[in-house]
């Protein structure tokens, strides 16, 4: 005899709900690429700067055609990034949204988000055929707009907290940079959080670290625009494989979850570091449970996660991929694998944990 199971009745309402649901997702999608036109194209900044415009301003303004600024306005203001008067026919970048979408030296500055986030669906094809075998792709691997957008996504937020706030949330280490500390920055990318302390305490010198020659190469650039490249050394090397000692201080900043081998690279900072020194890790905000990350910013770095975190995770040696909605305790069991025994959560965010590790 085979059993047989009556489909449950569809409620019709709940369908319908969630096409529209769906209907708005592809507007989100598309909107991505729209943020980062407006960017580029410098439509934010004319908005911001001379206040309401219709089409034909705006295109005037920053010299694009004036069907393109068309559309792109209503778009904006079907989702709500800008404001319409239809009796003027002109549109506003609300000043709320102005600062977040024009201002880079706001923590709440978005394009580099919407930016990494337009590169990593760029790549995403290529993500599809790997996951079939589960391979890799490697950080160097993909385009320049998840290099620059992740920098210009997280730099601002180093930029508010990094020096007032994080650094004197660690036990005694504010005092040490003070008197001058040997500090190494293992995951620097572009160099900002490793130039944002090297500015602050002029007495410390500082080593940036990164498997990624191209970013090495832009941080070298970046050290020598700021004035601090006489302070700076960087270091083309794995997180498991750089060189160095007697670090007073270890930084590695929204990395630790895209290593191969993090417990490896746990054991090489323990080696690294001095009798007393810390290792702060700053990874993305999560919670220990799976459902605890369920919320907007925990639905952001899961789709990170899958597209370009885990794969890059992945082409790397041992590939341990923990996700870079790992959380807290995870990370705790990491460290004390690699033999560390003080483990803190030291400062949040709305988009990091900060956490201080010491022998």
């Amino acid at each position: 005899m085979t059993a047989t199971t009556d489909k449950p009745a569809l409620d019709e309402q709940k369908l319908m709900g969630f096409v529209f649901r769906a209907v708005d997702e592809v507007g989100a999608t598309l909107n991505c690429a729209l943020v980062v036109m407006g960017d580029r194209l410098g439509y934010y900044r004319a908005l911001a700067d001379h206040g309401p415009l219709a089409a034909p301003d705006l295109a005037r303004l920053t010299g694009t055609g004036e069907k393109y600024a068309r559309e792109w306005l209503n778009a904006q203001a079907a989702g709500g990034f800008v404001s319409y008067d239809p009796a003027a026919g002109r549109y506003t970048l609300p000043p709320e949204h102005a600062v977040a979408l024009t201002d880079e030296s706001s923590p709440a500055f978005l394009p580099g988000f919407f930016q990494i986030a337009f590169g990593t669906v760029r790549d995403a094809d290529r993500i599809f055929e790997l996951a079939r075998d589960g391979d890799g792709l490697g950080w160097g691997d993909h385009n320049g707009d998840v290099h620059d957008g992740c920098e210009r996504f997280f730099r601002p937020g180093y930029a508010a907290n990094l020096i007032n706030g994080w650094l004197p949330a660690l036990d005694g280490v504010t005092a040490k940079l003070e008197a001058g500390a040997k500090v190494a920055d293992l995951g620097c990318g572009h160099g900002s959080s490793t130039i944002l302390m090297a500015q602050a305490y002029p007495r410390s010198t500082f080593v940036g670290i990164d498997a990624h020659a191209g970013s090495i190469a832009t941080a070298r650039r970046r050290a020598e625009d700021a004035g601090v490249a006489d302070r700076i050394t960087f270091e083309a090397a794995s997180a498991t494989g750089f060189t160095g000692s007697g670090y007073d201080l270890v930084t590695t900043f929204d990395a630790l979850h895209d290593m191969g081998d993090p417990v490896g690279a746990a054991r090489q900072v323990a080696a690294a570091l001095a009798a007393d020194g810390t290792w702060m890790v700053v990874e993305p905000a999560a919670g220990d449970r799976v459902e605890d990350n369920f919320n907007p910013v925990g639905r952001a770095y899961y789709g990170f996660s899958t597209l370009l975190c885990t794969p890059a995770s992945l082409a790397q040696e041992v590939g341990l991929a923990i996700g870079t909605q790992a959380g807290p305790a995870k990370i705790n069991d990491i460290v004390s694998a690699a033999g560390f025994g003080r483990f803190r959560i030291a400062a949040q965010t709305p988009f990091n944990n900060v956490l201080e590790i010491r022998r």
